[in-house]
């Protein structure tokens, strides 16, 4: 056999070897070969935002979207940081980060997370109906809630307008300006009442942009109806009314 053949048998044998692990030697660098053995990031929810719900405890996660025990990572784009974190409850976006977890990513100063990347890393799809079903038993806990805020004494003011989004919840965008909404639901120019239904009070808006909840309020809108040191309306009622 030539000098010649027994190089390029040489070579074959170690482009088939570097193959099988992943990598091929070409002119003394490694190249990196894709194997179809790694799985590709499920990413869920394009265009969401993430939104802090202000709650404490360990970091966690809510969401309308995935069932309690999902393991979701969300990554905020602007500074590269990601936090992995369980759901361990319902909410209306389909990732609210309570305090802990929402430090992980933050911005100084921001209370939303505009460019996000959202990955289901553990757990299973939400069944089918299920985000249907939580709405309707949001809907359910809002109509009795505001029956005990009006037995505690909180006088609820009566809906005027087409009560829409039922069981979202209501959360602080962190953003400034005269009060105003964001919504993944509703387009630029709806009018939104959003009535807080453990306090009474209530304030109508304008959306002037997209997120991705039924209903996000920046800061002056948020004050409105906001109870004390909270940054989540767990118990609202949501009306379009132009």
């Amino acid at each position: 056999m030539s000098m010649s053949r027994k190089r390029t048998m040489s070579l074959k044998k170690k482009v088939v070897l570097s193959v099988v692990t992943g990598a091929m030697v070409t002119g003394g660098a490694i190249v990196t070969m894709a194997t179809g053995n790694a799985a590709a990031p499920d990413v869920v929810c394009p265009g969401s935002t993430v939104t802090l719900s202000g709650e404490g405890g360990a970091p966690a996660a809510s969401s309308g979207t995935f069932p309690v025990g999902t393991k979701l990572k969300v990554t905020n784009l602007d500074n590269g940081q990601s936090t992995t974190v369980a759901v361990n409850g319902p909410s209306g976006s389909c990732v609210l980060l309570n305090n802990a977890a929402f430090d992980k990513v933050r911005e100084p100063g921001k209370n939303l997370i505009r460019r996000a990347r959202i990955e289901r890393v553990g757990g299973g799809d939400a069944p089918a109906g299920a985000a249907g079903a939580a709405g309707a038993a949001g809907a359910a806990g809002a109509n009795g809630a505001a029956g005990a805020a009006g037995a505690a004494g909180v006088q609820v003011p009566p809906a005027t307008g087409d009560v829409v989004c039922p069981g979202s919840t209501v959360t602080l965008s962190g953003e400034g300006g005269a009060p105003a909404a964001s919504s993944g639901t509703f387009p630029v120019g709806t009018k939104l009442k959003v009535t807080n239904l453990d306090n009474g009070q209530s304030t109508t808006v304008a959306v002037n942009g997209p997120s991705g909840s039924c209903v996000l309020l920046n800061n002056a809108a948020f004050d409105k109806v906001r109870e004390p040191g909270k940054n989540l309306i767990r118990r609202a009622r949501i009306e379009r009314v132009g």
